[in-house]
């Protein structure tokens, strides 16, 4: 008999979808991946330095060799005008109005040209060695700040080309600087010993209001749009400090493996959902790598990788172009496409109904004759009339942004004789209402810090410096308002003595003043036994 066949089978592994390669683009990544990036070479040398024109249509002037050459980013990055130096151009920056540029060089000068015509305005020559940063404050017109390799940072006067005030407090080359975009009188700047400083140029003295460490010689340094925070950049780091908070380190991004060479700020501009119209740090290296910092969620949320080291970042204020400048003379610029560059057909722009009468052909679809055109349904824009037409009953939509009425602010009778300067009066109105002494206090205060408290004293009439004694009885002796009024109370009687002694009124009121004062002094000795009684007695439990 035969033995039977016995079949074995084996489990076959189902077969798995495969991973993708690369992993999958975020919002934001698709976002700066939306920079269609256009190269300008032939520029012969390093690209030191990228600056943008704060006003419109943003051209950006790049810094290599002896030049300074400028380029519109509305017409396919095209050379605008090219301005020529004696010696390397190592920094320039745009006056707030656009119309002027200062281009600082290694021979030690600072030089203002007018944009259109490229004509030189100025020269500021103070700086024993080469110049590494100028920048123009972003509202003062009148001003600029430089820093060089002889360790001095100045401040100019630039119509009278004369320095204001040198700063001496680095003890290494001054490489970089910024304005603060709250305070045209506060700056910073950084510097190979290590440091960034905060200077303010009404102290006159040339010491810094704050300092920080940065640990490895500072390439670059930056405000960050709030104006209490700053970025610096040295050795393979971005390092983000709190100003507010006394200098204090918030956040170091070390994902750089080289020396970090340019940073600057970026604006997420058309973005949905918690991303859109946020700010981003921009950062370059000699690894040749380009990282977009969020510094809001203290994370790197894009990189790109260049063909060669890294020298300078910037991006526009309009969110539309960002330009990086190579070692070797090329300018990475890059632009996202704007409305009025789509045309109206394109495919991004259609309806699902309009794309398919366009794959059949706008005429005859299999033979049918015309296609009858479905009615288009007008979706109202910001950038139409018809959108701010609307009337007050139509709902906002999402993306609308409501804007309130301001609640109008109610002047007191002393507040609006202050602004017209009627010192005098504004203080008689107020010692009149003597229901509320801080408004009294208020206004003698803002008269101390106008230096006319005195002035408006020696001016007042009997009558109105009885009220006056008559406050100063009832609220100099209180604790909140002592250190004035008790100082104010001496003024008043050197000044007026000679009205005081004619008057018998008024002599009351002195009297008043002094039983209130010693009443005071008492009441003040007596808490002092108390609390010479009571202080031995807790030291004695506080050891049990």
């Amino acid at each position: 008999m035969a033995e039977p066949q016995i079949s074995k089978t084996f489990p076959v592994k189902p077969k798995q979808k495969p991973k993708p390669r690369t992993p999958k683009q975020t919002p934001e990544s698709k976002y700066w991946s939306s920079f269609k990036t256009k190269q300008i070479p032939n520029l012969i040398a390093s690209i030191n330095s990228l600056t943008f024109s704060p006003t419109a249509p943003h051209s950006f002037a790049a810094a290599h060799s002896t030049s300074l050459t400028l380029y519109n980013p509305q017409s396919q990055f095209s050379r605008s005008s090219n301005i020529s130096l004696n010696d390397v151009v190592s920094s320039a920056s745009f006056r707030s109005d656009g119309l002027l540029i200062a281009a600082a060089d290694l021979s030690g000068l600072v030089q203002v040209f007018d944009v259109k015509t490229r004509t030189p305005l100025r020269r500021l020559r103070s700086h024993t060695r080469p110049v590494r940063f100028v920048k123009f404050p972003v509202a003062d017109k009148l001003h600029l700040v430089s820093g060089g390799d002889d360790a001095v940072v100045k401040y100019w006067d630039v119509a009278g080309e004369t320095t204001i005030c040198d700063f001496l407090g680095h003890k290494d080359y001054v490489r970089c600087g910024d304005w603060s975009p709250n305070d045209s009188n506060m700056f910073i700047t950084g510097s190979y010993d290590h440091t960034v400083k905060l200077w303010d140029v009404r102290d006159k003295d040339s010491s810094s209001v704050t300092e920080v460490n940065h640990g490895k010689p500072v390439e670059d340094v930056m405000f960050l749009p709030s104006g209490g925070l700053i970025a610096t950049a040295g050795g393979d780091s971005v390092k983000i400090w709190d100003l507010i908070g006394g200098g204090k380190l918030v956040y170091s991004m070390e994902s750089h493996n080289k020396t970090v060479t340019s940073i600057c700020v970026g604006k997420v501009g058309k973005l949905s959902g918690e991303e859109a119209q946020q700010y981003r740090i921009l950062s370059v290296a000699l690894d040749g790598y380009m990282k977009v910092f969020d510094y809001a969620k203290m994370k790197v949320t894009h990189s790109m990788r260049f063909p060669a080291p890294l020298m300078s970042v910037g991006f526009s204020p309009d969110c539309m172009t960002r330009v990086i400048g190579t070692s070797n003379g090329i300018i990475y610029a890059g632009r996202r496409k704007n409305k009025e560059d789509v045309e109206s057909g394109s495919d991004e722009e259609l309806t699902k109904y309009e794309r398919r009468l366009k794959k059949l052909g706008s005429g005859n679809a299999l033979g049918l004759g015309p296609v009858a055109e479905e009615p288009r349904i007008r979706v109202l824009k910001p950038t139409s009339f018809r959108y701010f037409r609307r009337g007050q009953s139509e709902k906002p939509s999402e993306r609308d942004y409501l804007v309130m009425r301001r609640k109008k602010v109610k002047l007191g009778e002393h507040d609006k004789l202050l602004k017209k300067f009627r010192h005098k009066e504004a203080l008689v109105s107020v010692l009149g209402r003597t229901k509320n002494p801080e408004n009294a206090v208020a206004v003698m205060e803002e008269l101390v810090s106008r230096k006319k408290l005195l002035k408006c004293v020696s001016n007042l009439d009997l009558e109105e410096l009885g009220m006056l004694l008559m406050f100063l009885q009832r609220y100099s002796t209180m604790p909140r308002y002592s250190r004035l009024l008790m100082g104010l109370t001496e003024k008043v009687i050197e000044m007026r003595a000679d009205d005081i002694r004619a008057s018998t009124e008024l002599k009351g009121l002195i009297r008043n003043i002094k039983r209130a004062v010693e009443e005071e002094i008492r009441i003040q000795q007596s808490l002092q036994e108390i609390q010479g009684v009571i202080s031995p007695l807790l030291r004695i439990t506080g050891r049990r």
